[in-house]
């Protein structure tokens, strides 16, 4: 089961903070982080894959994304 990040409607660089708050938290897992901007989605992947994370996807829909990432 994942935990889930909802940043939609949040600006830059909270997405990425509130993420990082979560991978801090886990240590491992597997998160999906919900943004509504393509620069949140391109920050908040590159965040991830900086502390060690995968990024397993990535979908959009409607102008909002859900990225994956996890941590084994």
């Amino acid at each position: 089961m994942s935990e889930i990040v909802d940043a939609r409607g949040l600006s830059c660089p909270q997405p990425v903070l509130d993420t990082l708050n979560k991978i801090a938290t886990m240590g491992k897992g597997t998160i999906e982080v919900l943004v509504d901007t393509e620069a949140s989605k391109e920050n908040v992947s590159r965040a991830a894959t900086a502390k060690g994370w995968s990024l397993d996807g990535v979908v959009e829909n409607r102008g909002e994304y859900t990225i994956t990432i996890s941590k084994r």
